[in-house]
């Protein structure tokens, strides 16, 4: 499947390839040297025999790197421990008490 990676917030295109499974938001795709979180995606259709098909798939998404501390977790990906009652469950921004982390040595942890 086709797939255009654009630059988030200017609409350049970065990126044409061809693949199989697009990543859903909140997942990072690692293209060559260059690693993106995936922000949102558009899919564009083709009506053919009159029947809509899925032409394209097109990503929205910013250079990051994938943090050290990222893990999987229900739709995608969350930065630090997800079982803290503070943290944002989101691959963009940990938490509100401590949004630089690390996790493992703060004081205000509360399970879930």
């Amino acid at each position: 499947m086709l797939v255009e990676l654009r630059q988030a917030f200017s609409d350049q295109i970065l990126y044409c390839l061809s693949l199989e499974d697009p990543p859903q938001p909140g997942n990072w795709l690692r293209v060559g040297e260059d690693s993106f979180l995936v922000l949102q995606r558009c899919h564009r259709y083709t009506l053919c025999s009159g029947q809509y098909i899925l032409a394209s798939v097109t990503l929205m998404v910013q250079y990051q790197q994938r943090p050290v501390d990222a893990v999987p977790w229900l739709h995608g990906w969350v930065i630090g421990n997800p079982n803290c009652q503070f943290n944002a469950l989101s691959p963009l921004i940990r938490c509100a008490v401590l949004p630089d982390g690390p996790c493992d040595s703060c004081v205000h942890f509360v399970l879930r």
